[in-house]
């Protein structure tokens, strides 16, 4: 079994004896461990998280918080008032994502669950959002146990669905901003596949992306596969959208304001010597200024009309583009909260265990609860890196490669160092943030 803190965490860190932030994470180790380990072997799909939630009620009710549960459906939300001052939101998300493990370890998820498709398939934490409860429910302790040392409200709340991108929402408009404290600040981590285990990445600005889904029907006249000329082939007609859509991003972009075109999905035919009538493209659309976001839907709408027109299709059959009503906004880290918190990390961490961060084109919804208000709400999501030292020293003499992803079946952070961090780190955060006068 690895040490619970590892002894390069403690050494890296200024100031590591008699630190009661410290010294107060480290007494929990033990148990946000064994917390960690019964996440991880029992994950749950989105919307399906009861047995986490209540985990994560049970536990905010026993560290003093007035708890709501079912909120946005599994989603909790724990309260703790403590005199006057600032409302401070600190969110962890819940849900596993419908992969098999593969990483070997000894409390691998043998979870299998229905999707909402339908689907049997087994569950895991590839995304690493068992770590993100745990460090919750030691950076809840950890406040509870110091409520001399900060003044305000503190909302704690366990959000259900973030892979779907809907969690978030759903919990918005159950009433969070309405019927319960409205924060004046919002902070949450991520741990992540590209940072050694123990490093914060933190970046000012767009952090994450918004992520569009997109679905392309294109429609042609089918017919017998040996008399193509009698027919509008609907597949010709797709590669040619396919190939003319990466003009968008290479050519009527402005390349300073980054944008993805990726056509995840090529569906459409049935039989070797049978030109159908249809295919659908399944498309994710990643930017993050509005303006770019309209370019590239504009764009895909216009260029499969041009291509169909160019290719004779009939005004009735012209292709039909859906985008997914509910999307997952950009999310945006606040000034002056971005580079307090920079300085925080810094001086707690050492210069060495701090890195600024590129922004990255995935996903996150917990854009949303700075977007509800983002004339009075400032916003932080950092990165806690969770890769093992061994693993990354074995990447870096191999030029980099190797590493597996969040969302791969192999992701196996190392997850003493990520919750010993976060956990710190956000209890941190939170004493400045609710610093008494």
């Amino acid at each position: 079994m690895r040490r619970l803190i590892p002894a390069l965490l403690i050494a890296a860190s200024p100031a590591a004896a008699q630190e009661p932030v410290r010294d107060a994470t480290t007494a929990q180790m033990p148990a946000l461990t064994t917390l960690y380990r019964d996440l991880h072997a029992h994950p749950e799909l989105a919307f399906q998280e009861k047995r986490s939630a209540k985990l994560m009620a049970d536990a905010a009710r026993k560290a003093g918080f007035t708890v709501t549960e079912g909120v946005g459906g599994t989603g909790v939300v724990a309260v703790m008032k403590n005199g006057t001052g600032p409302t401070l939101l600190i969110r962890t998300d819940m849900d596993g994502l419908p992969v098999v493990e593969a990483t070997g370890l000894p409390y691998t998820s043998k979870a299998s669950a229905t999707t909402d498709e339908g689907l049997e398939t087994g569950v895991m934490h590839a995304c690493g959002h068992d770590t993100h409860m745990t460090s919750w429910v030691g950076t809840l302790n950890n406040l509870a146990r110091m409520k001399d040392r900060w003044s305000g409200t503190l909302v704690m709340i366990a959000q259900p669905a973030e892979e779907k991108g809907l969690g978030a929402k759903a919990m918005l408009d159950a009433g969070l901003y309405s019927e319960f404290p409205k924060p004046d600040t919002a902070i949450a981590f991520h741990d992540s596949a590209s940072l050694p285990a123990g490093m914060i990445g933190i970046r000012p600005g767009y952090a994450l992306a918004t992520v569009d889904t997109v679905d392309l029907k294109i429609r042609g006249v089918g017919g017998h596969g040996a008399y193509p000329s009698g027919t509008k082939d609907p597949v010709v007609l797709g590669a040619k959208i396919v190939m003319a859509l990466q003009t968008l991003v290479s050519r009527e972009n402005d390349p300073q304001s980054p944008a993805v075109v990726t056509v995840g999905s090529f569906r459409g035919g049935s039989s070797h010597n049978v030109i159908g009538d249809e295919v659908t493209l399944l498309i994710t659309v990643r930017s993050y200024e509005d303006k770019t976001r309209k370019l590239l839907l504009d764009g895909i709408a216009r260029i499969a009309r041009g291509e169909a027109i160019a290719s004779g299709i009939p005004e009735d059959r012209m292709p039909e583009m859906k985008v997914k009503a509910v999307n997952t906004p950009a999310t945006f880290n606040t000034d002056p909260l971005t580079g307090r918190m920079r300085q925080l990390f810094t001086a707690r961490f050492g210069a060495d265990r701090v890195r600024d961060v590129p922004a990255a084109m995935v996903g996150e919804d917990f854009s949303r609860y700075y977007l509800a208000d983002k004339d009075n709400v400032q916003s932080l999501l950092f990165w806690v890196g969770g890769v093992p030292a061994d693993k990354w020293a074995a990447a870096q003499a191999a030029g980099g490669d190797g590493l597996p992803s969040l969302h791969s079946p192999n992701w196996a952070p190392d997850a003493e160092a990520v919750i010993a961090t976060a956990t710190e780190g956000m209890t941190a955060a939170a004493l400045d943030i609710l610093k008494r006068g």
